[in-house]
């Protein structure tokens, strides 16, 4: 029982944030997980949660939609999830964890100190970004962090960038996940009654996620995310 407490507890926090920021769920549930279960299975779990905020971030943010942008984003996010999964089979993370580490630490400095800067709103660059977030999803499960840097890059109204967030990360997700399962990795009955908990309480959670972005007005929106960004790379190099 207080092992289901402490998931529901987690999925609350990871959730909203996840939905303030476009990204986080994982961020906060992955490394406390992998304590005590093995990663395959942290992998796994998470997946499905994150899965159904994904869910609700595109039920909630629905007049955001801009399709072209999620399309371009997603279907390369796709394939490139499904490619990351199937290495987490293999390989090890932590070195590539304390590289992402560094690498958005330096983004988000360059970010705060060019506040006007811009990425081309250009298709290369959407791929770029959707192929690079669901390499790192699929492989050690924060690719949201990557998504998130580049559509701050895009400077995008709060709505728009959390729908796309959302849509992107929905098929990144329902990808791994898929491939999770067919490579033999299953979750134990004591899990699967956790999820009972956990996904009702993601969608409170993603509700108050959206409460708290109607407080941010959109003009900070960018150093909000930035800020976010700054925590996970943090966390990346110093507890991976």
């Amino acid at each position: 029982m207080e092992e289901v407490l402490l998931l529901g507890l987690l999925t609350l926090m990871g959730a909203a944030v996840g939905t303030a920021t476009g990204f986080g769920t994982s961020t906060v549930m992955i490394p406390v997980l992998s304590l005590w279960l093995p990663f395959p299975i942290v992998l796994l779990f998470v997946g499905i949660i994150h899965f159904f905020g994904d869910v609700w971030k595109v039920i909630l943010f629905k007049k955001g939609l801009n399709l072209k942008l999620a399309l371009t984003f997603g279907i390369p996010g796709l394939v490139a999830s499904y490619l990351g999964a199937s290495l987490s089979f293999y390989g090890s993370e932590l070195p590539l964890k304390r590289i992402l580490g560094a690498f958005l630490l330096s983004y988000v400095a360059f970010l705060l100190t060019k506040r006007q800067w811009q990425v081309p709103q250009n298709p290369v660059t959407a791929v770029s970004g959707g192929a690079l977030s669901g390499l790192l999803a699929g492989f050690f499960g924060v690719g949201g962090a990557v998504r998130g840097a580049f559509l701050a890059a895009f400077n995008l109204p709060k709505e728009v960038y959390i729908f796309t967030s959302g849509v992107i990360a929905l098929f990144i997700d329902i990808t791994r996940i898929t491939r999770y399962i067919v490579g033999g990795t299953l979750l134990d009955i004591n899990l699967l009654y956790a999820l009972i908990l956990c996904v009702p309480v993601s969608f409170a959670a993603a509700y108050l996620g959206k409460l708290m972005l109607n407080k941010i007005p959109q003009r900070f929106f960018r150093t909000f995310v930035a800020v976010f960004l700054a925590l996970v790379a943090a966390k990346l190099l110093l507890w991976s």
